[in-house]
């Protein structure tokens, strides 16, 4: 199970990952807190007045398309989209990352509970970047990840059930983005990335790469769900802009960091079986597999 604040978030963050799982037999699930109902029209060939008045539908239209593309399932929390409210700007009312912590993971306890995820993914402390709806994901998902195991709590939310693993996204990340200028660079092939990098904020250091993931055979699959989100990806542009072949070369992996484990580290080809479930610091050890360490089909507890 991985869980994400907006649509579009699944494909931009860990799409090729779930892609790969979900080829290989993997029940993959996609859990959206929020609709995206305040987010902007970025790509403006649709920006028109029609498709702002009716972003809602939009948006879970396009999530639709883009669940199809990766092959993996996809639930609605059902929260608000909270917006990116200026500085000093209060949240809106009812809004997802206005609500208590404990209220909002309670679909999401019962969401784990139901589909009984070996791994859990979402995004780390910081949201990988400062929304709210991102920060409050984590929060969230967190919480879940301890409550759904136990029975004292929510127990009006089905049966527990203990994740064996809960990861966070190193999607993004400044390294990620100075290898592929240097490469383009060195290329001789032109690079928008370097005004970003050198307006790139002053932030503590990335959190330990644990798990990298092959999955430049994917990035296809992976373009094609980002590009499905056609609100919110303007194609050509942005992410959407750098060669492809560059970065299956430099940076064919998508990678992860292993927050908590409830089994021994170890390493292992991508796995977890047809019957595994993919619902989404350790050592020095990097993985190659979600599932590493986990025996097809089962949890832990």
């Amino acid at each position: 199970m991985t869980v994400h604040a907006h649509p579009d978030d699944e494909s931009s963050k860990g799409a090729a990952t779930l892609a790969r799982y979900a080829a290989a037999g993997v029940e993959v699930l996609v859990a959206t807190c929020t609709g995206g109902e305040r987010g902007s029209v970025l790509n403006p060939a649709m920006d028109r007045p029609e498709v702002r008045a009716d972003i809602a539908r939009i948006r879970r239209e396009e999530m639709a398309s883009a669940r199809r593309i990766l092959g993996v399932e996809q639930r609605f929390l059902g929260f608000v989209d909270s917006g990116m409210p200026g500085p000093g700007e209060p949240l809106p009312e009812g809004c997802f990352a206005a609500q208590p912590v404990e209220v909002a993971a309670a679909p999401l306890v019962a969401l784990i509970r139901e589909f009984r995820p070996q791994v859990v993914i979402t995004y780390d402390e910081t949201g990988g970047y400062p929304h709210p709806d991102h920060v409050m994901t984590h929060q969230v998902t967190v919480a879940a990840f301890e409550a759904a195991a136990d029975s004292a709590r929510f127990p009006e939310a089905g049966e527990p059930w203990q994740a064996s693993k809960l990861y966070y996204h190193l999607a993004l990340s400044r390294a990620w983005f100075q290898t592929l200028h240097d490469a383009m660079t060195e290329r001789g092939v032109p690079s928008g990335m370097g005004e970003l990098l050198a307006d790139w904020p002053d932030t503590p250091p990335a959190l330990a790469t644990t798990t990298r993931i092959a999955c430049a055979e994917q990035f296809a699959v992976r373009d094609a769900a980002m590009l499905a989100h056609a609100t919110q990806v303007r194609p050509g542009v942005a992410f959407m802009a750098h060669p492809r072949d560059i970065e299956r070369e430099v940076w064919p992996t998508e990678d992860y960091h292993l927050a908590r484990s409830l089994v021994p580290p170890v390493g292992g080809g991508v796995g977890g079986g047809a019957g595994g479930r993919l619902a989404g610091g350790a050592g020095d050890v990097v993985e190659d597999d979600l599932f590493a360490g986990i025996r097809p089909g089962e949890g832990v507890g």
